[in-house]
């Protein structure tokens, strides 16, 4: 395999940057996050000279990694964000035993929240002429872009390339294939489509690495009366997006239409609902983004989960203290499972996906504040692992953040924040994500340890070529083509 994909190392293995998954505007890079980013390629430079090897070698290695780390937390010490650090020791920039003990662990990663795009499905017909959608991205760049056809570039967001930034360049072992808030007729990835996509993995002698989710936004007329159809693709949960409807108008959980949703998928037999909750599109139909239907909506139905993606999270909007009178955010999710009386780690999780990735590089102490309260209301049972790739590629760094990530002993002492423990961090990686999904992951494990995506891997990783790059979109401009391109949507 030749190193063609970043050869001259640009590109840090833990990503500090504007990318956003297309549901909200990439906000841009504060002085110090910039700084951060310079300190840890500075840094990159003087180690890998130090151990004698490239810096794209230094920076694929687990000592790239750990220096970068490193790196960011001089910098927000140096800002005053200190409430979360990453428990790196400086060391491990020039020790590879070291840094592979404290970044290379062996914990079964199930993340409940992967994103693909089709690029070649139906939804291009939907957009318009001239259009050129995702091309913008890094990852649109690979040598796969030549050609007549001016869509020609998808090819380097194919099926297989998620199949590589997700089981070969990290230690995901399952992921849930999830989808975007869409009319019917411009998803950009069908049930079908998704369906066919894990049929790629499941090819390798019947491997179950995706497992799918299928969206129904009741308010649009045919997405209920569609469920059952749904349910034969063999699905694990509805999704649905509070804010989102055909006229640009949302609704909530506990409104008719809400209600009739959740009793037809109890019905079904399929328990577990997830709701896009936070990461608001915009402010039409705003309220309906927050998080104040979930309490109630999880008294009235106790036999029935129910997943909070992003956990009510707003992107650019610090968390602090738990606060009643704040109405978006984590704290509305805290707020509304208190008053409703619903008790941690009863039928209410919590996920993070874009949540840890935007928080945890940018602001570690909001990481801190967000991690601790969900700990404390939603249950150390009922945090789940998610990281909305492949918009942010492959998740191999928001996984060694995770990995490393503590909360300072300051706010442990005077909020009752948990410790993170290499325990907790099992628990939320995928342990806990094992009970509303129905799986044993012993016995998963078990099988995958034998499947044709790990001896792949295994001959993988005696010359790893990770990209670090991203897909989603990371200033303004890249965003309003995505959004033209998808009909105007998220």
């Amino acid at each position: 395999m030749t190193d063609d994909l970043d050869p001259y190392g640009r590109r840090l293995p833990i990503k500090l940057d504007s990318t956003s998954n297309g549901e909200f505007a990439p906000i841009p890079l504060d002085r110090s996050e910039i700084y951060a980013n310079h300190l840890a390629s500075e840094r990159a430079e003087a180690f890998a000279k130090r151990l004698g090897v490239g810096r794209r070698a230094f920076l694929t290695s687990t000592c790239g990694a750990a220096s970068t780390l490193a790196a960011f937390n001089a910098a927000h010490a140096a800002a005053g964000r200190t409430g979360g650090y990453f428990e790196v020791a400086d060391a491990a920039a020039l020790e590879p035993q070291l840094a592979s003990a404290q970044l290379g662990k062996s914990e079964f990663i199930f993340d409940v929240q992967g994103h693909f795009v089709n690029p070649t499905g139906a939804w291009l017909k939907t957009v318009p002429k001239g259009a050129r959608p995702l091309s913008d991205f890094d990852k649109a760049k690979c040598g796969l872009a030549e050609g007549p056809d001016d869509l020609a570039y998808l090819r380097c967001l194919g099926a297989e390339e998620f199949v590589k930034d997700v089981f070969l360049d990290s230690d995901t072992d399952i992921m849930v294939l999830s989808f975007v808030p869409s009319t019917r007729e411009g998803e950009p990835l069908t049930i079908e489509e998704a369906a066919a996509t894990r049929a790629i993995v499941e090819r390798m002698e019947g491997s179950k690495r995706l497992m799918l989710h299928a969206r129904v936004n009741p308010n649009q007329p045919g997405d209920v009366e569609d469920m059952e159809r749904l349910k034969g693709f063999g699905i694990t949960a509805f999704k649905t997006y509070t804010q989102w409807g055909p006229g640009g108008e949302g609704f909530w959980l506990t409104d008719d239409v809400g209600v009739a949703f959740i009793e037809k998928a109890r019905a079904l037999g399929v328990k577990n609902i997830a709701i896009h909750k936070g990461l608001p599109f915009g402010p039409r139909s705003y309220e309906h983004s927050t998080c104040r239907d979930i309490g109630p909506i999880a008294r009235q139905f106790p036999d029935m989960n129910f997943l909070i993606y992003h956990s009510g999270y707003v992107a650019g909007k610090a968390e602090g203290p738990h606060d009643p009178a704040r109405t978006d955010g984590v704290d509305s999710l805290v707020t509304s499972l208190a008053e409703a009386g619903i008790a941690p780690n009863s039928n209410v999780y919590a996920e993070l996906g874009s949540t840890w990735r935007f928080v945890s590089t940018r602001d570690p102490t909001s990481a801190a504040h967000m991690m601790g309260k969900l700990f404390k209301a939603v249950g150390e049972d009922n945090v789940l692992w998610g990281t909305d790739s492949i918009w942010y590629g492959s998740p191999q760094d928001q996984i060694q953040a995770f990995r490393t990530f503590q909360i300072s002993d300051e706010l442990q002492a005077t909020y009752g924040y948990p410790r993170m423990t290499p325990e907790l961090r099992a628990k939320v990686f995928g342990l806990n994500a094992v009970k509303p999904y129905d799986l044993d992951a012993a016995t998963v494990r078990k099988y995958l340890a034998r499947d044709a995506v790990t001896r792949d891997k295994a001959n993988y990783a005696e010359r790893p070529n990770p990209s670090f790059a991203t897909y989603g979109p990371r200033n303004r401009r890249e965003f309003m083509n995505l959004m033209r391109a998808s009909g105007g949507g998220p």
